[in-house]
């Protein structure tokens, strides 16, 4: 095999990490970061529980590269500042409905605490940066990103974990219609 073959072609090792990280995002989600066993995991993913301690270290290292998100937050300087809440609630619901990662990080995160570090860490990394972009007052940047990420989060728990009924069945029009107004008062209205 030439090197530019050998190159291209993928290494055993990255499929071995990626059916670890698959299993791992998989048994997270059904069993939540305290049942889930690394032994499950080898197994789900078809491979000697060892291979996952070599790449991973332990459970805590293997839910932190488990859980890497990326919300794919949309940039709010192309949207008319009356539009921000909407632009983000409705964001927010379809990576909710597309991503079960999500979903599981918010189970663990209110379990455990590498769970919890990590949603803090998201939302250090990638909402405090949006909310910076459209909060009219600087130094309230972090008290009204984490009022947004309250209500925001706050919809995923009822809808999408405990699956209450009236949250259930909204449509996605009406859950912006109730949210947006309220997202959009946090990050970009008059202090109260």
């Amino acid at each position: 095999m030439s090197s530019e073959a050998a190159a291209a072609a993928p290494r055993r090792s990255d499929a071995t990490r990626a059916a670890i990280l698959e299993a791992a995002r998989e048994r997270f989600a059904a069993d939540g970061y305290e049942r889930a066993t690394i032994r499950a995991i080898a197994k789900d993913a078809g491979i000697d529980p060892s291979m996952v301690m070599r790449y991973y270290g332990n459970k805590e290292g293997l839910f932190i590269a488990a859980s890497e998100i990326d919300l794919r937050l949309p940039e709010l300087g192309a949207a008319p500042g009356r539009n921000v809440g909407a632009v983000l609630v409705s964001h927010f619901l379809d990576r909710w409905e597309d991503d079960e990662v999500l979903t599981a990080m918010l189970r663990v995160g209110v379990t455990n605490t590498a769970g919890a570090e990590r949603m803090r860490q998201v939302f250090r990394s990638q909402l405090l940066p949006v909310a910076a972009g459209v909060c009219p007052v600087p130094e309230e940047v972090p008290r009204r990103a984490a009022l947004a990420g309250s209500q925001i989060l706050g919809m995923a728990l009822a809808r999408y974990v405990l699956r209450i009924p009236p949250a259930v069945d909204m449509t996605k029009d009406e859950v912006i219609a109730w949210l947006a107004p309220t997202i959009q008062r946090y990050l970009t209205a008059e202090k109260p």
